[in-house]
């Protein structure tokens, strides 16, 4: 099945302050995150943005916030994202079927996410290379449960070509220049 830019929304969840310094291999998370980001804007790509308790938690990290003219964000306590009536309401009414998954933690609010997607007939596609937990093997597990439930697995730089889906454009080059 292809992933077509009518059909898909993305989900930024929780990379906050208190705890993304604690994620494994933080640095290169930002970076491919920060790629990801410049591509979904550049492809016109609906992105939520989501905070888990905020209070404890702290705000967006502002390299993530910073790269929206307007930043908001729904505000979360439960682990899925799919448990916040704000968040569902706002969702559904973009009327996609795939839906972007990136973020921290991949083993907890990831998959909480992605499993109640799965059930509400979305198809999630998780960004391995976006998303990180505290531990490389929270993360590996996570990921096969949710490859084992029907979400797809994905990296940017291939999600975003498959959405840009032609070379030889002026979307393509802004495209090339991001993932380079």
């Amino acid at each position: 099945m292809r992933i077509l830019q009518e059909n898909v929304a993305a989900v930024l969840i929780d990379i906050q302050e208190k705890l993304f310094p604690h994620i494994s291999h933080n640095d290169v998370l930002l970076i491919n995150c920060l790629k990801l980001l410049e591509g979904l804007q550049t492809l016109e790509i609906p992105i939520r943005i989501t905070q888990q308790y905020s209070k404890g938690l702290g705000q967006t990290i502002p390299q993530i916030s910073g790269k929206f003219e307007k930043f908001s964000f729904i505000e979360k306590n439960s682990f899925s994202c799919c448990d916040e009536p704000l968040f569902m309401n706002g969702f559904e009414s973009l009327k996609k079927k795939n839906v972007l998954l990136f973020g921290i933690e991949t083993h907890v609010c990831v998959l909480q996410t992605c499993l109640d997607l799965i059930e509400k007939g979305y198809i999630p596609v998780i960004v391995e290379d976006c998303v990180g937990s505290r531990k490389e093997k929270d993360k590996s597990v996570a990921l096969e449960r949710m490859r084992q439930e029907g979400a797809i697995i994905s990296c940017y730089e291939s999600i975003l070509l498959e959405l840009t889906r032609y070379s030889g454009t002026v979307r393509f080059k802004k495209i090339s220049g991001i993932i380079k």
